[in-house]
């Protein structure tokens, strides 16, 4: 197969047009067939008024090493593209079916990869079925209560659900597991320019029918989805899970198993403590907190794309900083054209994150600016300190905003933080995009003043980059808590804990940041699984 890197076509191009480019670019006779597959599509905005997209594009023709020899360019060469491959399975029986706890991306590609190869898991979802969460999670927006066992965090799709369902990852993927990742997600309904796209993402509108047909794929190979089922105990001995105690309906069954896969989410707080008292060897980790920062989306388009009219998407941005005393400060989750949105769990606590619905057209575009912090951040060596520093500042993010997501211009926000004696008056404010009740606080009183001197430091670096960005009239909303897990259940290169057949998976358990890490990370422990056991017989019981 030949590849061929950076072809470059102006916005607006005609499929015959790139066709035209391989053709030149390969030397090709005007007669001679070929096929193509766009590997990768991105946006080359760096010289500015002139934009490109970028190509790379896999060819094939009957007499490919002639050709990539013919077109003597350096952005053709022959290659022989990766594919996936699911292990061989051990030779262990199983005595009962493995059990998966959650059913977010790490979760739900693990239960999907052992289904399609005969392991029939039981999937666990303290949360409902997508469509009754959808139900819940807007009646909170609209000023019902909190449902705390179905929220923004839980129910099915996990968090991932109700964000913008960005799918890039920085980790390496020798083995194609990125691809088979997009691909599954492609044949349960998103778009297909995911496969390709520098900044894949599927908008929670179509992720919410993504993660149905997921499901429906695991029941229709033999597996099992239970939802309104919490884990709430563990069984253990010589150093061996033996069942998990679940809670339904005020009803507790015993589920034995050999293999059972914690797959809970960085928010199952009280999971983590469960699991502490029953000894599971965990550790704090770094994580990072901060707020949300609302910028009107015509002034990013502006700043990447310059002015003038672009037949291109709402635009994004990347940003890093590094403050004085050695803090990380940085754009997380940045959603174009998306919305802030309450994503609480816990009653008087009040956290928040960002999502786009699939066509990016919201006013505004929002981003987590958010500062790295470590255990040396906690108020103890505590293995869940960083989760009670988290409720800390989501307690004080409630009494704010009187159970509202508290929200502040950054002129007062950095008035108050450099003790400035007078407060600015704002001028050209635009109202925030926000899912859920909000009001006027002062998010200054949320974090620990080193954490608000470095988050205006970097503000102030961004400025630099993103003339506008940190003007006095931008948006802050706080607080943004859930970055990641402070915790991690610590494993082996088996994939398991120091407890056998106790898999801890994804994000919640340390090993995953966002949708695409979390997925491949569900993947892997589907293959530890594999590796040790045969097939459930294709039977459940």
């Amino acid at each position: 197969m030949i590849r061929i890197n950076q072809l470059k076509l102006s916005p607006g191009h005609t499929e015959g047009e790139l066709r035209d480019k391989i053709r030149r670019m390969l030397r090709l006779p005007e007669g001679e067939s070929f096929c193509y597959e766009i590997v990768r599509q991105s946006i080359d905005a760096r010289k500015k008024p002139d934009i490109y997209y970028s190509y790379t594009v896999d060819v094939r023709l009957q007499k490919e090493q002639s050709a990539a020899k013919r077109s003597r360019s350096d952005q053709v060469s022959v290659v022989s593209p990766v594919q996936y491959r699911f292990p061989p399975c051990g030779q262990r029986r199983l005595k009962h079916r493995p059990i998966v706890i959650g059913t977010g991306p790490a979760g739900l590609f693990c239960g999907y990869m052992l289904a399609r190869h005969g392991y029939n898991p039981i999937l666990l979802e303290r949360g409902k079925d997508v469509d009754s969460r959808k139900k819940e999670v807007d009646r909170y927006w609209e000023g019902g209560s909190l449902n705390p066992e179905c929220n923004v965090q839980f129910g099915e799709g996990g968090a991932g659900t109700f964000s913008d369902g960005k799918l890039n990852t920085l980790v390496k993927d020798k083995d194609g597991l990125n691809k088979e990742v997009l691909s599954i997600f492609a044949a349960a309904g998103a778009q297909e320019s995911i496969l390709y796209d520098g900044k894949p993402h599927i908008g929670t509108d179509i992720l919410m029918d993504v993660v149905k047909n997921i499901r429906q794929a695991i029941v229709d190979n033999g597996g099992e989805v239970r939802f309104d089922t919490k884990v709430s105990d563990i069984v253990v001995s010589d150093d061996r899970i033996r069942a998990v105690i679940t809670e339904s309906g005020g009803e507790f069954l015993r589920l034995e198993a050999e293999a059972v896969v914690f797959a809970i989410g960085h928010s199952a707080r009280d999971t983590f403590d469960m699991l502490y008292k029953r000894q599971i060897p965990m550790e704090a980790k770094s994580f990072a907190v901060g707020v949300r920062v609302e910028h009107p989306q015509k002034m990013i388009d502006v700043s990447q794309y310059g002015e003038g009219e672009h037949k291109l998407p709402p635009a994004s941005y990347k940003l890093t900083a590094r403050t004085k005393e050695g803090r990380g400060v940085y754009s997380f989750c940045m959603c174009p054209g998306g919305y802030v949105v309450n994503a609480s769990s816990e009653e008087g606590r009040l956290a928040v994150n960002g999502m786009s619905y699939s066509e990016r057209n919201g006013k505004n575009a929002n981003s987590a600016i958010i500062v790295s912090v470590t255990p040396e951040d906690y108020e103890s060596q505590h293995p869940l300190a960083g989760i009670a520093f988290q409720r800390r500042l989501e307690e004080r993010a409630f009494a704010l905003g009187q159970g509202k997501v508290p929200v502040e211009y950054y002129g007062n926000f950095k008035a108050h933080t450099k003790k400035e004696e007078k407060t600015p008056a704002i001028e050209g404010g635009y109202p925030p995009q926000i899912k859920g009740q909000w009001k006027f606080a002062e998010v200054h009183d949320i974090m620990p003043e080193s954490l608000n001197r470095a988050f205006v430091e970097g503000m102030e670096q961004f400025e630099r980059i993103i003339p506008g960005y940190a003007q006095d009239s931008v948006l802050l909303s706080g607080v943004e808590s859930r970055t990641s897990s402070p915790v991690r259940i610590t494993r082996g290169g088996n994939g398991q804990s120091v407890i056998s057949g106790l898999y801890p998976c994804g994000e919640g358990a340390g090993y995953a940041g966002g949708i695409m890490s979390a997925a491949m990370d569900g993947i892997k422990i589907a293959e530890h699984i594999a590796r040790e056991y045969m097939p459930f017989e294709n039977k459940k019981k």
